[in-house]
């Protein structure tokens, strides 16, 4: 098992709080993760049909056979123990009796909020990030990362990325869609699917792209909506206060695992990735993407955002971090320029005081600080964020 950074934030809270719940994808290691730390607790997985009717038939002779401590893996398939299990807890609060995963973000936050608020602490265990592979030795070249995604199933198994995203599709992606909602044209879903792919790092126009698959907007809204609750897609809103009325306003769309986009679009090798139109947009997908995992490893809020206004100036990413801002500028080329940081210098001119630090993350090795901008690898995207003063 390759060891992940979010493991001192979950040991500490579990020392803290009588249930930990981690959320996430499928497949991110929740899991093995959990198992590996909390070893002297019984696993039960409630994606098994005996213990899942069980516990919702007789959650009481559910809890007098499982006393606990517990791993209750997939907590979602059976919300309804999340009420049970504030009854245990208020009975006699023990730290760390309870460790609960879902895949279902939605689902479950609605019912912890309603069961088990102040009694859970809440951490999102997302795939693979480039350091807990560096930490592993494993350290793949830029476009590699693109096609291979991050997985953790992949390279403890070497599964081939084709195969591996293609059972994760199915399997996945479209099983809990229909959990979730009723999709009735399923290849409508596929084709928006595969559109959204298209799309990683742009300002998705649902109304546009109703036209181009014949479903209706509200339609596809609710289809986002879904993928975002399984945790396929997320959004990077836009940062606009105190700039003014002349920004814009549309969150852009990115997947939380690049190499299923990749997938979705038919790149299958890095020289495949290397030369398509989007690499620009897939290799910022997995920027932003280590930035979230980043802050989600370290138990933060995401607080990222992109900056646009309608003149055209763009900032690819922003930290808002304690009330100031830090710009950071994705690059995918290999060359120093010290054109590549025009825009955090302009954007320096708008923000002020507001503006902590920038940074341009490209893919050379030339790294440090030119005329106030630190210019940094992509592989140490997460030592950047993460670090008080770049």
């Amino acid at each position: 098992m390759i060891p992940r950074h979010i493991t001192p934030q979950l040991q500490k809270l579990s020392r803290q709080f009588p249930v930990v719940t981690v959320t996430g994808p499928r497949q991110s290691g929740k899991t093995t993760l959990v198992r590996s730390l909390f070893t002297e607790h019984q696993y039960i997985n409630l994606e098994d049909r005996q213990n899942r009717e069980l516990a919702e038939h007789d959650y009481k002779a559910f809890f007098s056979l499982h006393s606990g401590p517990l791993i209750l893996d997939e907590i979602q398939r059976v919300p309804q123990l999340l009420s049970a299990i504030q009854v245990l807890v208020d009975e006699k609060r023990e730290p760390g009796k309870y460790i609960l995963t879902g895949s279902h973000q939605p689902l479950l936050q609605a019912e912890i909020s309603q069961s088990l608020a102040g009694r859970t602490a809440l951490l999102r265990l997302l795939p693979l990030s480039i350091a807990e592979l560096a930490d592993a030795d494993v350290v793949l070249e830029r476009d590699e990362y693109l096609t291979r995604g991050f997985l953790p199933g992949q390279y403890a198994h070497g599964l081939e990325p084709a195969a591996l995203f293609s059972a994760y599709y199915a399997t996945y992606v479209e099983r809990d869609a229909r959990q979730l909602v009723n999709i009735g044209k399923q290849q409508a879903f596929e084709l928006f699917v595969k559109l959204l792919a298209g799309r990683v790092g742009q300002l998705v126009n649902l109304q546009s792209m109703a036209g181009d698959i014949g479903v209706s907007a509200p339609t596809l809204a609710s289809w986002l909506s879904v993928l975002e609750a399984c945790f396929i897609v997320f959004r990077l809103p836009p940062y606009f206060r105190n700039f003014g009325k002349r920004l814009v306003k549309t969150p852009k769309i990115y997947f939380t695992e690049t190499g299923l986009a990749a997938w979705l679009l038919g790149i299958a090798t890095p020289e495949q990735a290397s030369r398509d139109p989007l690499f620009g947009n897939l290799y910022e997908n997995v920027v932003v993407a280590e930035a979230l995992k980043a802050r989600s490893n370290a138990g933060f809020a995401p607080e990222l955002y992109f900056y646009r206004d309608k003149s055209g100036l763009e900032i690819d990413l922003l930290l808002n971090q304690a009330r100031r801002l830090r710009a950071m500028e994705i690059k995918g080329g290999m060359t120093y320029s010290d054109s590549l940081a025009d825009n955090v210098r302009k954007f320096k001119k708008i923000a002020g005081e507001m503006l902590a630090s920038s940074a341009v993350i490209y893919a050379g090795d030339v790294r440090g600080c030119v005329n106030g901008t630190h210019f940094i690898n992509f592989r140490d995207t997460e030592k950047l964020i993460l670090s008080e003063d770049p």
